[in-house]
């Protein structure tokens, strides 16, 4: 499998000391109906896998609550033994039950059984990144992270993890997150219409901290705005592509992880985010934006 990472929009970024391609891939959709069980076409995910490192991307976003365990799995079976510059970015806090919800699991046993359930399913010795997932399916919620943090900490001194991050977290999260311990990510949601995190994206980008949109084309609801249908009219292409082509101009520490689990809607994406955007089509875009909405992280 060849890598060609300058090929892909955005170039690359530095995690700490791992450089990834700023166009990246969320194995979420990997799974079964509502993120739970296998998927339908298991040959089809595999190749999805494999042709994401094929197209030169180095950052695959997963967690092993999406399945429960699926995602990892596939993920090992189509790219173990993994290329020396790809890196997996896992999260953990959070579990999935019976109905389908995501029960918080942030006491110190869950967040070390988590770990190791990644590093077993994953066959991996130290993970590239693990995100402190805090929140719940409504989005951020206020509160301390220092035991579930702390507890990341420890297991990255004792070398299973190499960097931390954390997810769907609050603006004062971050800033106790980093009094902490170093972080390389926050991963929120994040896109045209849901734009809350503005100064928060550009706080990190001063601190080289990245910031990692999860539902960039507006999750199980895609996104809807007048400004983006004109755009992507004018120029001749789809308001997804033009959703992530924003997201990749509006700031250089944003990286891309949009979902798929087809091969040809993969490849849209690609291309899609190489989309060029003038000086009046960011303004347009600018305009559009809104409230956060429910989320499944």
């Amino acid at each position: 499998m060849s890598t060609f990472p300058t090929s892909l929009p955005g170039g690359t970024w530095t995690l700490g000391d791992l450089t990834v391609t700023r166009f990246g891939y969320g194995a979420m959709q990997l799974a079964g109906p509502a993120v739970m069980g296998p998927p339908a076409d298991p040959d089809g995910a595999l190749a999805v896998l494999r042709e994401a490192v094929d197209l030169g991307i180095t950052h695959i976003d997963t967690a092993e609550a999406y399945g429960p365990h699926v995602t990892n799995q596939l993920i090992r079976q189509a790219l173990h033994p993994y290329p020396d510059t790809l890196r997996i970015v896992t999260k953990v806090g959070a579990e999935r039950d019976q109905q389908g919800g995501w029960p918080p699991a942030r006491r110190p046993e869950d967040v070390r059984r988590a770990v190791h359930d990644n590093l077993r399913t994953l066959g991996l010795e130290t993970l590239d990144v693990v995100n402190l997932r805090l929140g719940d399916a409504q989005g951020p919620r206020p509160g301390s992270l220092a035991e579930p943090f702390e507890t990341l900490v420890r297991l990255q001194e004792q070398g299973l993890i190499r960097h931390l991050g954390v997810s769907n977290a609050t603006p004062e999260q971050v800033a106790e997150a980093r009094a902490i311990a170093p972080i390389v990510c926050v991963q929120n949601m994040y896109n045209l219409a849901h734009r809350q995190d503005d100064d928060l994206i550009d706080e990190l980008a001063a601190h080289h901290i990245a910031y990692v949109p999860f539902f960039p084309l507006g999750g199980f609801s895609p996104l809807q705005s007048s400004a983006l249908t004109a755009v992507a009219a004018r120029l001749d292409t789809t308001p997804m592509s033009v959703a992530l082509a924003w997201l990749l101009h509006r700031s250089p520490n944003i990286l891309l992880i949009p979902g798929t689990s087809s091969v040809a809607h993969l490849r849209e994406n690609v291309a899609g985010a190489r989309l060029p955007l003038s000086d009046g089509d960011l303004a347009d875009l600018d305009k559009i934006g809104g409230g956060a909405g429910p989320l499944g992280r």
